[in-house]
Parts: structure tokens; C-alpha cells; sequence
């Protein structure tokens, strides 16, 4: 059986998409080349599925949520607030799993950012 690989690309609509891009590079450092092209650092990708009712996405319209991975999760957080972005005062732990922030982009979308356990195994 043929199988995916990895995420290949992830798209939003955006009211104004040269806006809502210079945010995600100003804010996240998401500086991509062009066609959105970005080279990812290596590392683990969940892909999970929640019940229709569940607010973890933030807004219920919100279908689907971005996850990033971040090196430190409380330095990306502070540099988010500085810039004056929407950062959620929540942080969650989660043992073996690693730590989770969020934040909404100009466009209202919730965005988790997920610094791994550092005692996580990496998959394969």
C-alpha cells in the first residue's frame, strides 16, 4: 500500500494574503520562499482528529488547527506578546508529550505551538 509521507503544505484564506503572511513571518519566523515553499526542521508530526464539539480549536467555525513546533515554547510566547499578537494566558503540559501555547493570527485562526518533551523518542 502506497503511503503518505508528510504534510506537503498547509493553506489558509486570508481577507489580505500578503498581510496575513508578513504576520506568520514577523511574528513566527515562517520565512518562506517562493510559492510559500518552507524547509521544516525535522522532528515529529501528529495528525489527530477531535469531536465535532470540541473547543480546542478555539472558534467552533474553525475546522482544522496549525500546529508548529518551537524550540522554547516560553520564549516564542514572550516574543509573540512583544509584538502585541493575540497569545492565549494558557500553557498545558503534557508529560512525555511536551508543553502547548496558543495564539490567534489577524485573521482569527487559533495556532498551537508545541515544544516536544525533550525525553521523547522521535518516531521510527
Amino acid at each position: 500500500m502506497e503511503r503518505v509521507l508528510g504534510i506537503g503544505g498547509y493553506f489558509l484564506r486570508a481577507a489580505d494574503p500578503a498581510a496575513l503572511s508578513a504576520w506568520y513571518r514577523d511574528h513566527l519566523g515562517l520565512d518562506t520562499a517562493e510559492q510559500g515553499l518552507w524547509h521544516q526542521a525535522p522532528g515529529p508530526t501528529v495528525f489527530a482528529t477531535f469531536e465535532p464539539d470540541t473547543d480546542y480549536f478555539g472558534s467552533p467555525t474553525q475546522q482544522a488547527m496549525l500546529n508548529f513546533r518551537v524550540r522554547d515554547l516560553d520564549a516564542m510566547l514572550a516574543q509573540l506578546r512583544a509584538k502585541g499578537a493575540a497569545v492565549s494566558p494558557e500553557v498545558q503540559e503534557m508529560p512525555g508529550v511536551g508543553r502547548f501555547g496558543w495564539v490567534t493570527d489577524p485573521e482569527g485562526n487559533r495556532i498551537e505551538l508545541w515544544q516536544p518533551d525533550a525525553t521523547r523518542t522521535p518516531p521510527g
